[in-house]
């Protein structure tokens, strides 16, 4: 029987060191045979091959083999090397980096050894488990040396990973620190030394030392790890995760560049050697990158890692896997990080979108466009006066992937505008409290919201031209949003459902001015108007500061007839009516003067019946003042269209003069444009007096 192991030497074998120690002998020994045969063979022809080399030990059976060895011998001998070493690689301690810094004169013929020596860093993790599994399947791959363990070194079959947990705190305590010190320290020179290796060299080799500190980083605070370094300075940590974040997409396309093709699309990199010997370890960098953006806190640091990240996708994109955990992270970070983290999480994800490959790009922005659908709709469940610009950052940043591929966001979009139509016709149906909360909720608003400018931004004229005069799919969407939105409108006509009714006016405005496209808003403005100037009541008096439209969907009750709400009422549904008029569709049509005729009735006979009463005086002003700029535009389209000489029936001609109408040029355009310039300015004072600038706001 051999000699019985000590506790040290089981605890060695307990911690996971054993397979990497007999690894690093075995690949020091082989390094060292590859250099002395360079030496020996450097000025000759074609280099002698070295598969004799080892015929002797492969025809040694297991008996002869490891007969009369020691237990330090057999732990040296390297047993426990894999069949698919020679491919894989494995991690290098530091003994060998130094020999392989020693051979960096070799010149490029030294690329092809430094390749295969890349591997996975995340090939350390769980190497005490993987020990025992290997033992076990030893007597079935070799049992005559299995037999030789039994008789010689049972108890190395028989250890149990977690036993060194028992032996005792103060040993365990010294072991561990034991293994801290062995571990090496990076510091700054280190650093600076990889660094101008690869700015000035592209080194590989020096990347594949960047990347392994870097795993060590990310891991650097979890259980039952094993890193290559230790990393003892806050400063070092930052500059080693800053150098690897920006220098890694850099080494990358000088080495594998890939094709960007005029459209903004991508190629991967083409399949070479050099290509598939990185690509493990591409991957393995990606999801540490993952890894580490569920880490970090700060700002800058995060809008780094993922923007640095997003010039990797084209060398993942092959890995669905990666692909998808990256998407789910981008999408986390879209929904819910600062604004700068938002922008660079969207612009990760359009770059997702981006590939050449078909198939990809298919399985990518279907995700993406379901995905962020959702995440949309989830995020702007409850809307203030703080979340708002974020979903509004969110609504416009979504639009433009769902405009990526107009055919793949058709079947979406389809589906999504449908369920509103349903929620719709279900509150109409149940005539409830509960069926009206269905429609009359923020979702619904920033639905209806989200889908006018997707379909905006795809039916745009620019759009139009860029697709060179193909229509876009998504085109005929545009009616039945119109209807979902209009029949919202009609579920509830009453004073406190009046914010509401201007959130869809406006998403409807905005998708009429670019799509060009006429929509009769008129009869669902003026009865909100006409309610302003009626004097039936006197509106109460009340100190309740003014009504903000823009974060509210319902008036509160302590709103209802007072003067205050009034007033917002009427100030801004004249302003949207005075926007609806001065569009393209209206304002541009030859037919404006006849358009005008029965909203100018109206507004007349509302404004004379508010000068009755002295408690509607500003809405009188505000109404007289909209109804004088509609007529002088009036009369204005009148005189302009004084010389046409073809009849209504030819489209194309009245096409043609309807696009030469300048619409900022009208009376009524240059009243909108100052009303929107007033409207803006005081939006920021309100917005700096909220953020406590001690603004003063004027009327």
């Amino acid at each position: 029987m051999g000699k019985k192991l000590a506790k040290s030497a089981r605890k060695f074998a307990a911690s996971g060191q054993l397979k990497r120690t007999i690894q690093a002998r075995r690949k020091h020994r082989d390094i060292k045979k590859k250099t002395d045969k360079r030496k020996a063979n450097k000025g000759k022809g074609k280099q002698v091959a070295d598969d004799d080399d080892n015929e002797e030990d492969e025809g040694m059976n297991a008996e002869e083999k490891f007969k009369g060895m020691s237990v330090d011998d057999f732990l040296g001998g390297g047993f426990m090397q894999n069949d698919d070493e020679s491919e894989s690689g494995g991690e290098l301690d530091e003994e060998e980096e130094e020999e392989e810094g020693d051979d960096d004169d070799a010149g490029e013929e030294d690329d092809d050894d430094d390749n295969q020596s890349f591997a996975s860093v995340d090939d350390l993790d769980d190497e005490g488990e993987a020990h025992l599994q290997e033992l076990s399947k030893l007597a079935e791959k070799d049992p005559e040396f299995y037999k030789y363990l039994q008789e010689n070194d049972k108890e190395l079959l028989d250890f149990n990973p977690d036993e060194a947990a028992d032996d005792g705190e103060d040993e365990e305590g010294e072991d561990e620190d034991m293994e801290r010190e062995s571990v090496p320290v990076l510091n700054k020179q280190i650093l600076l030394k990889w660094q101008k290796a690869l700015l000035e060299q592209r080194s590989l080799r020096a990347l594949r030392k960047l990347l392994i500190a870097f795993r060590s980083a990310v891991h650097m605070n979890e259980e039952n790890q094993v890193l290559a370094w230790r990393i003892d300075s806050a400063s070092v940590y930052n500059k080693l995760i800053t150098t690897a974040l920006r220098y890694t997409p850099v080494v990358l396309e000088y080495h594998c560049p890939y094709k960007t093709l005029p459209n903004g699309n991508f190629k991967a990199p083409t399949q070479t050697q050099k290509w598939k010997t990185l690509q493990k370890m591409i991957v393995s960098y990606f999801h540490n990158v993952m890894h580490l953006l569920a880490q970090l806190t700060d700002t800058d640091m995060s809008r780094l890692a993922v923007s640095e990240s997003a010039r990797l996708v084209p060398y993942v994109t092959s890995n669905r896997k990666a692909m998808k955990v990256y998407l789910k992270t981008c999408l986390d970070l879209w929904s819910s990080a600062e604004d700068s983290i938002r922008i660079a999480a969207f612009l990760a994800v359009r770059k997702l979108c981006q590939a050449t490959d078909e198939s990809i790009m298919d399985l990518v922005l279907k995700a993406s466009i379901s995905n962020i659908y959702l995440t949309l709709v989830r995020a702007c469940k409850s809307t203030n006066v703080h979340s708002l610009p974020s979903v509004n950052l969110m609504k416009n940043s979504a639009s433009e992937i769902f405009c990526l591929d107009h055919a793949t966001a058709y079947q979406h979009a389809f589906g999504y505008i449908r369920q509103l139509a349903i929620h719709l016709r279900t509150s109409m149906k149940a005539k409830n409290k509960e069926a009206y909360q269905q429609v009359y909720n923020w979702q619904y608003v920033h639905c209806i919201d989200f889908w006018s400018i997707v379909l905006a931004r795809a039916c745009d004229k620019q759009t139009l031209i860029d697709r060179k005069g193909e229509e876009s799919e998504l085109k005929p969407l545009i009616y039945p949003l119109v209807q979902v939105s209009l029949g919202s409108i009609k579920l509830i006509r009453n004073s406190r459902s009046y914010p509401f009714h201007f959130h869809v006016v406006r998403s409807l405005l905005h998708l009429t001015r670019h799509t060009y496209t006429y929509v009769p808003l008129a009869p669902y403005i003026l009865p909100i108007i006409t309610s302003t100037l009626s004097a039936t009541s006197k509106p109460k008096a009340s100190t309740l500061r003014q009504f903000d439209f823009e974060t509210n969907i319902r008036a509160p009750q302590q709103y209802l007839k007072t003067r205050v709400y009034n007033e917002g009422l009427a100030e801004e549904a004249i302003y949207l009516l005075a926007e609806y008029l001065a569009s393209a569709p209206v304002q541009g049509s030859v037919a404006f003067p006849e358009i005008v005729v029965p909203i100018v009735m109206m507004l007349k006979k509302g404004v004379k019946t508010a000068r009755s009463t002295p408690w509607k005086a500003k809405e009188a002003g505000l109404a007289k003042g909209l109804t004088e700029r509609v007529e002088e535009s009036a009369k204005w389209v009148e005189q302009k269209r004084k010389g046409i000489t073809f009849a209504p029936g030819r489209l194309t001609e009245v096409e043609a003069w309807e696009s030469g109408v300048k619409v900022d040029e009208t009376p009524l355009g240059k009243y909108v444009r100052v009303q929107r310039k007033t409207r803006e300015k005081r939006q920021k004072l309100v917005e700096k007096a909220r953020e406590g600038e001690k603004e003063i706001l004027e009327d």
